[in-house]
């Protein structure tokens, strides 16, 4: 595959993953009387659920993974997946979408960095002259979409209840700054590994971790909370269930088709699509078009996405030799 195609292919697999990974950020918005625990575990036993088939199908390749590479899926699965969505869920539930949405946003900007330290030896490095200004402008993007929003903010808003959710936010930020970093690894260390079936080993790790939550979770769940599937239940499981299988495996699938193929540098501010269609879907389930300030700020995070598209990473020495 020439550095071209992958560029392309790799652009579009991330594009895939943002859409889909955009749903999990309405999930608590369209089911506000269930607690984030709920909410984590629902999704993720959906996830694992739906993994099992998939396994079965793909059991050649599954049969291939070593004990290491089934504690690493178990890794990423308790931190990308479980805690990452708890702290979510629960960011959401006290502090709006906006808010959470802003410090999940910055994702791009954090790995950017962090990747371009710590990967150069094995992507080449991006100069930091062809990095600003790209991380400028989604930052910069980012930073006029959350002004926009907290100006709507209602004044009665809990200061404090607000407060949490902005840590647990930072929560979700720390644990989806570690996961496509360590998630890359692997997939750079197995380039004859199969995305889809990595993909599929994440969600059979997820399994029985969601579901020892999720009887912890039903132990000590309020008596005025049904259990074990709320007080919607029709809603409940088929959101898990479309969550499971479009946020959760197929856009696992899709990133890692997208790490793959690009440098992690570069994939980094690809997840600026997860907060695009964050921000469009919480557009149309509001009915209303985004303000000029929130479409001004839209408008730098595909700047910013497209400037990044440009940059070609360089090898590390050619860099310390500039």
């Amino acid at each position: 595959m020439t550095p071209r195609h992958a560029l392309a292919t790799g652009t579009l697999f991330a594009l895939a993953a943002g859409l889909m990974w955009g749903l999990v950020f309405v999930a608590p918005l369209l089911l506000p009387a269930y607690p984030a625990a709920l909410l984590s575990f629902g999704r993720y036993l959906a996830f694992g659920v739906i993994a099992l088939p998939l396994a079965w199908l793909d059991r050649r390749r599954i049969a291939e993974l070593t004990r290491g590479d089934w504690l690493e899926a178990a890794k990423l699965a308790l931190v990308g997946n479980l805690v990452y969505y708890l702290c979510l869920a629960a960011a959401i539930q006290r502090a709006g979408a906006p808010l959470p949405t802003m410090i999940i946003g910055t994702l791009p900007v954090v790995i950017a960095i962090t990747s371009n330290r710590r990967d150069g030896a094995r992507d080449g490095r991006l100069r930091w002259r062809q990095l600003l200004p790209s991380l400028a402008l989604i930052g910069g993007g980012i930073a006029l979409v959350n002004h926009a929003e907290m100006q709507q903010r209602p004044a009665h808003a809990d200061a404090a209840r607000y407060a949490v959710g902005a840590l647990l936010a930072l929560g979700a930020l720390v644990c989806w700054t570690w996961y496509p970093l360590r998630n890359a690894d692997w997939l750079r260390h197995h380039p004859g590994r199969s995305p889809r079936t990595w993909a599929t080993a994440q969600g059979i790790a997820t399994l029985p971790l969601a579901a020892v939550g999720f009887a912890l979770f039903w132990l000590v769940a309020p008596p005025a909370l049904p259990m074990p599937l709320g007080p919607t239940p029709w809603r409940f499981v088929a959101l898990m269930a479309v969550i499971g299988l479009f946020a959760s495996w197929l856009g696992t699938l899709c990133w890692n088709e997208a790490s793959q193929r690009l440098p992690t540098s570069l994939a980094g501010q690809l997840i600026v699509f997860e907060t695009l269609s964050a921000l469009a879907y919480a557009f149309v389930l509001r009915g209303a078009l985004p303000p000029a300030a929130t479409a001004g700020g839209i408008v730098m995070l595909v700047a910013g996405v497209a400037w990044a598209l440009r940059a070609r990473p360089a090898p590390l020495a050619a860099v310390h030799a500039a």
